[in-house]
C-alpha cells in the first residue's frame, strides 16, 4: 500500500477551531477597546486583557493542528492516535465487534493537549459508527462504553482488525470523524477531532506487543504504542 508524498513539517490551526478563534478574539478586542477608552481606571482593562488573553492562548493551543510524519516502516506498527497520557492498558471483553477479549490501550487528552486524532494503523476503513451516550469523565472505565463515542474499525494490509474509539468526556460535546467506510487510511492522516477533554481507545488482538507504560505521555502519530503480532 503506497504512502503519501511527504510535505514539509508545519503546524497550523485546525479547521474545527477557526470560527471560535476568530469570533472570540474579535469579542475580546472589542471589550478591551471599550474598557480602555471609556473607563478612566485602567485596572479593569489590564485585568481583562491578561485574563482573557491567556485564556485565548490556551484555546489556540487546543486547536493547533500539527502536521506530523512517522519515520520508519509502518508494517504491524500501531501509533498513538492522540496527544495525551496512557491511562489504561488491559485485556477487556469487547462485545460490539469482536465478541472476544482484546487488548485495550487508552489515551486521555486534557484541555492542554492538541485534540486532533490520527489513524493508528495503515489499512482500509471497514466501518464507521457514531453512538450517542452519556458524558462521564473521560478517564473513568465506564466512559468507554457508556459515553457518546465514534468507532472506526480498520483492517490492516495483513488482515488484522483494529478498533479506534473516539470518546466524549464530561465537557466534550462534539466528536468529529473524517474516516469514511471503504476508504484506505494511513498513519500520518487525521482520523478526526474531539472538542475539550476526552480520550481515545485502541482495541488490538491479544498477543500484540505493548510499547508504552501507564502514565506515559504520547505524541499523536509519532509514539509507537504497540506492534501487532506476525501472523506469518
Amino acid at each position: 500500500m503506497g504512502r503519501r508524498i511527504k510535505k514539509l513539517k508545519k503546524i497550523r490551526i485546525h479547521r474545527e477551531g477557526t470560527d471560535t478563534l476568530i469570533y472570540s478574539v474579535l469579542a475580546i478586542g472589542l471589550v478591551a477597546f471599550l474598557l480602555y477608552h471609556y473607563i478612566d481606571n485602567k485596572i479593569p482593562f489590564w485585568s481583562f486583557a491578561v485574563i482573557f488573553g491567556v485564556a485565548w492562548l490556551v484555546v489556540l493551543n487546543f486547536y493547533r493542528c500539527p502536521i506530523r510524519y512517522f519515520e520508519g516502516d509502518t508494517e504491524r506498527v500501531v501509533v498513538a492516535p492522540a496527544d495525551g497520557k496512557i491511562v489504561v492498558i488491559e485485556e477487556v471483553m469487547e462485545n460490539e465487534y469482536f465478541h472476544e477479549k482484546r487488548l485495550m490501550i487508552s489515551i486521555f487528552m486534557s484541555l492542554f493537549n492538541v485534540h486532533a486524532n490520527w489513524f493508528p494503523v495503515d489499512g482500509k476503513v471497514k466501518s464507521v459508527v457514531h453512538k450517542d451516550g452519556n458524558f462521564h469523565k473521560a478517564w473513568l472505565p465506564k466512559a468507554s462504553e457508556e459515553n457518546e463515542h465514534a468507532d472506526v474499525l480498520i483492517t490492516t494490509p495483513e488482515g488484522t482488525d483494529v478498533l479506534c474509539r473516539q470518546i466524549a468526556g464530561a465537557m466534550a460535546r462534539r466528536i468529529v470523524t473524517y474516516a469514511k467506510e471503504g476508504e484506505e487510511c494511513y498513519i500520518d492522516e487525521h482520523l478526526g477531532f474531539i472538542k475539550l477533554g476526552s480520550r481515545v481507545d485502541v482495541y488490538l488482538p491479544l498477543g500484540s506487543e505493548v510499547c508504552v507504560k501507564m502514565g506515559q505521555a504520547t505524541t499523536g502519530d509519532l509514539t509507537v504504542i504497540a506492534k501487532l503480532k506476525n501472523h506469518g
